[in-house]
C-alpha cells in the first residue's frame, strides 16, 4: 500500500486519517510547531511503529496530543491547579505538560514512566482527526531519529516516501512556529522547563511565577539518565555534517569562517550577515532580531544543509531570551553543546 497524501482542507481527510489511526496505522499529521508522526497512544504496537520507523531510542518516550482542554482528566490524574492555569492560557498551543498519567496510557508510549508528556495543539484539522478517533494521538516529530525536524509535508516525504511505511501524511502547509512544543514538568513542587519552545520562559513565569530550567536545557546530560520527555538525552535536529556553532561579533565569526573555506565547509547565518561570507556555501535562517523568523526557518536551513552534504557547518546562534532561546536549544543540540568563541 502506497502513502496517502492528504489535504487538510479536504472534509474527508479527519474521517480517513481517524481510520487509519484507530487500524493502528501510522499518520504524519501537521501542528503549529512541527509535523509529527501519529499513532493511537492507547495501542501499544501502533506505538512500536514509531519507534520503529524513526529509529528512536525505547527510553525516549512520546508525547500525546488530545483534541480539546478537556480531555486531559481523560488522561492524567492527580492534575496541579498549575497545569489548569496553564492550559487556559495557552492550549490549544505550542505547551506540553508533563503530569501523573493514568493507567489506561501503555508504558509502551510513556516509556516505562509514571508521568506523560500531554498537549492540545492548535491546528484544527489534527484536532478534528483525534477528535473523530476518540484516542489520544502519540506523535513525536515525524523525522528520522536524531535528524532535523519536518515543518512540511514535503520534509517528511523525503524521511519516509511513498512506498507505505508511514499510512498516511497530512498536508496542512508549512508550521506556523516551526520548533518543537515548550515542555514543563509538572508533577513536583516547583514546575521544570524541559524543552524550550513557542511558549517562552518569560511567559511561563508570568503563570507560575518560580520555574527551575533543567540541566538538558542548557548542556549534554549521560546517556544513562532517565528523562521525562523528548529532546532531552540525545543529540537531536543535527545534520550528517559537523555543526560547530561560532560565538563573538559577525565580523569575527566570519573572519573565522573564511579561514576555513572549502567546498565541504557551509555557514548557516542570519541574513544581514550573510555578505560577510563572500565566496562561502551560506544558507540564512531568518533575522537575528527577529527570533520568530530564526525558529521558523532553523529546520528548513538544516535539512537544506544535509541535503548538499557538507561536512563542516559554521553556526550562527541567537544568544537572547524569549523564542531566541529555544532557537539556541535546537542549535547547540545539533551541534552537541559544540561552541567556539572568536
Amino acid at each position: 500500500m502506497k502513502t496517502l497524501c492528504l489535504q487538510a482542507e479536504d472534509p474527508k481527510t479527519p474521517e480517513i486519517a481517524a481510520k487509519l489511526l484507530l487500524e493502528g496505522r501510522l499518520v504524519a499529521i501537521p501542528t503549529e510547531t512541527v509535523y509529527g508522526l501519529g499513532a493511537n497512544a492507547l495501542d501499544e504496537s501502533a506505538t512500536a511503529k514509531i519507534f520503529e520507523a524513526k529509529g528512536r531510542p525505547q527510553d525516549n518516550p512520546l508525547i500525546i496530543h488530545i483534541a480539546d482542554p478537556e480531555d486531559l482528566d481523560r488522561w492524567c490524574r492527580d492534575i496541579p491547579e498549575a497545569a489548569r492555569k496553564l492550559a487556559a492560557r495557552f492550549w490549544p498551543g505550542p505547551l506540553t505538560m508533563v503530569l501523573p498519567v493514568r493507567d489506561c496510557v501503555p508504558k509502551r508510549t510513556t516509556a516505562g514512566l509514571n508521568t506523560v508528556a500531554i498537549r492540545c495543539p492548535e491546528t484544527p484539522v489534527t484536532r478534528a482527526i483525534i477528535r473523530m478517533a476518540g484516542v489520544p494521538v502519540a506523535a513525536p516529530s515525524a523525522n528520522l531519529s536524531g535528524t532535523p525536524s519536518t515543518t512540511t509535508a514535503q520534509h517528511v516525504l523525503h524521511d519516509y516516501g511513498t512506498d507505505g511505511k508511514i499510512a498516511a501524511i497530512v498536508d496542512g502547509g508549512e508550521c506556523r512556529v516551526g520548533l518543537e512544543s515548550t515542555i514543563v514538568d509538572l508533577h513536583e513542587d516547583v514546575p521544570r522547563l524541559l524543552r524550550p519552545g513557542g511558549i517562552t520562559p518569560e511567559q511561563l513565569r508570568e503563570v507560575l511565577g518560580e520555574l527551575q530550567v533543567d540541566k538538558a536545557v542548557i548542556g549534554q546530560i549521560a546517556g544513562d539518565a532517565v528523562v521525562r520527555a523528548p529532546g532531552m538525552k540525545y543529540i537531536h535536529y543535527a545534520p550528517k555534517g559537523d555543526v560547530i556553532i561560532l560565538r563573538g561579533t559577525a565580523e569575527a565569526a566570519a573572519a573565522y569562517a573564511l579561514a576555513r573555506k572549502s567546498s565541504s565547509v557551509a555557514v548557516l547565518c542570519y541574513e544581514e550577515e550573510a555578505p560577510l561570507y563572500g565566496g562561502m556555501n551560506v544558507v540564512t535562517y531568518g533575522h537575528e532580531n527577529d527570533p520568530e523568523s530564526l525558529a521558523h526557518g532553523l529546520f528548513a536551513a538544516l535539512r537544506e544543509l544535509d541535503d548538499a552534504g557538507y561536512a563542516t557547518i559554521y553556526a550562527r546562534c541567537p544568544e537572547e531570551g524569549g523564542v531566541g532561546y529555544a532557537v539556541q536549544n535546537r542549535l547547540k543540540k545539533a551541534a552537541g553543546f559544540r561552541i567556539l568563541e572568536v
